[in-house]
């Protein structure tokens, strides 16, 4: 779907990825690589394989962008624990698949305590804001003075109700007067720490389509 935020016209994919064309860029969330394996190491029994879908997913962000840089608002890592050999190496082998795409990560809070990513990935780790264009990247979702807003943290979801008390919660994009709150990329993650205000334009991601939602 293709939408103008801070008068750039931007395209929402349901991958829960945002791509902006002018900029050859791919924008996306809380990626928690390594949270399953995070989870293991804690004795919690998580199945296997939700990084490697993942990174599966982002390949085909890339593959349908032909993007030239890719920006993650936080959260790479999930935790410490969640650097696990094959974790990594999956990561790593990914990366040389698209060694040609820079990458720049924006911390977050959990990649204050998991770490900056191995440098061999070549993964550019900066604070916020991150300037690209109009827009000011982060991951906490606050007003900047550098700009239109994009970022993540709150996992943002929204419930839809139908008759009969049918009711069905979709990730979706959020975007605000001065600021865009991204999904979670992360296929294994959690929500509800985002609250819908008047004035929100709301974009919910059902099975392979976004679609506009009535913020009522």
């Amino acid at each position: 779907m293709n939408i103008q935020v801070a008068g750039e016209s931007v395209v929402l994919l349901p991958h829960r990825a945002l791509f902006v064309p002018s900029l050859r860029t791919v924008l996306v969330a809380d990626m928690h690589w390594g949270k399953a394996a995070a989870f293991r190491a804690a004795h919690i029994p998580i199945p296997s394989g939700t990084t490697a879908n993942d990174l599966t997913r982002l390949s085909d962000v890339l593959d349908i962008t032909q993007a030239q840089q890719l920006i993650v608002l936080g959260d790479l890592l999930h935790a410490r624990a969640g650097r696990h050999a094959s974790v990594l190496q999956a990561i790593a082998e990914w990366r040389v698949q698209h060694a040609h795409v820079q990458m720049q990560l924006v911390r977050g809070n959990h990649d204050a305590h998991a770490g900056d990513p191995p440098t061999a990935l070549n993964i550019t780790c900066v604070d916020a804001p991150f300037v690209l264009g109009p827009f000011a990247c982060a991951h906490y979702p606050e007003l900047s003075a550098a700009g239109y807003a994009l970022a993540g943290h709150l996992h943002p979801h929204v419930t839809l109700r139908g008759r009969g008390r049918q009711s069905m919660r979709l990730p979706c994009f959020v975007f605000g007067e001065h600021v865009g709150v991204l999904p979670a990329f992360s296929s294994f993650s959690g929500g509800g720490m985002y609250v819908q205000t008047p004035n929100d334009r709301i974009f919910a991601i059902a099975d392979d389509q976004v679609m506009a939602v009535c913020n009522k």
